[in-house]
Order: structure tokens, then C-alpha cells, then sequence
């Protein structure tokens, strides 16, 4: 089978993100693509960026076994890869670029904020600065009653 579709889907540890994982899957053998998971860890600005960050690794291996796992599950083979990064973004950003991804499956929560519905910054930076097509998975919301107080 010739690849020629490449999807990059971020792992994190929320429902939606790991609900990205299957729906890159479906999408995957939709388009006979490759999948690659994955999981940055933000390494803050006081601390070198190749700094040994054991514990978040340990976290990003499981969470990339766990994609590797649902997408077992549904019949499909992901590579998974941990990176290391100032900001999640635009690592994210940067690898679909170095892979040549065409797509990037990227799943947010929803976060019960007052006012408008609000993605995060990640979300944000990857929904305005990728050059690939981007589908978002969005965690659902419990809804609001509009009467629940009559």
C-alpha cells in the first residue's frame, strides 16, 4: 500500500485528545495514511530544553501508549514520538511541517469558562499557524438548563 497522506495527531491526557487518536485512525485508513502521535512536553524557560525531564517522560510514553493502544483497538498502527519544547504549538506546528503532514487531528476540552467558548493556546497557535489542514475534536459540554431554577 502507497502512503501518500501523512496525519500528525498531539496526544495529551484528556478525553478529547485521546478521542483525536481515533478519529486520525478513521481518517487514516479513510485516506490510507500514516499516523504519527505526538506528545510534547513544555519545558519551562529557566531550564535548558534537552533538560532530563523523567517524570514527564514517563507520563508521555504512557499517554503514547495509549493512543498506540486505541489505535490497535480499531485496526490501525500509529508511531508515537515524544518531543521537547518551549511551547506545545509550535512544536506541534514545526513537526507536521517536518513530516509534510497533511492533516492534524488535534483534540480540545471544552473549559467552562464565562463568556465565549475559548480553545486554549496550543489549540490556538496550531488553528492559526499550521499549514496543513487542521480537524479539531472537541470535547462535548454538559448542557446548560434553561430552566432549571423555575
Amino acid at each position: 500500500m502507497a502512503i501518500n497522506h501523512v496525519i500528525l495527531v498531539p496526544v495529551t491526557n484528556s478525553a478529547a485528545s485521546l478521542e483525536a487518536v481515533s478519529v486520525a485512525c478513521a481518517l487514516g485508513k479513510q485516506r490510507k495514511s500514516k499516523v504519527f502521535a505526538v506528545h510534547v512536553i513544555e519545558v519551562l524557560r529557566s531550564l535548558p530544553l534537552n533538560a532530563e525531564m523523567d517524570a514527564d517522560a514517563r507520563r508521555g510514553e504512557q499517554l503514547l501508549r495509549k493512543a498506540e493502544e486505541i489505535a490497535s483497538a480499531t485496526g490501525y498502527h500509529v508511531e508515537g514520538e515524544l518531543l521537547q519544547a518551549r511551547e506545545a504549538g509550535q512544536a506541534i506546528v514545526d513537526e507536521a511541517r517536518d513530516r509534510k503532514a497533511d492533516t492534524v487531528v488535534l483534540g480540545i476540552g471544552s473549559k467552562p469558562l464565562i463568556g465565549d467558548f475559548q480553545q486554549g493556546r496550543t489549540a490556538d497557535f496550531v488553528l492559526r499557524h499550521a499549514t496543513s489542514e487542521v480537524i479539531v475534536v472537541r470535547q462535548g459540554t454538559v448542557p446548560r438548563l434553561e430552566h432549571e431554577h423555575e
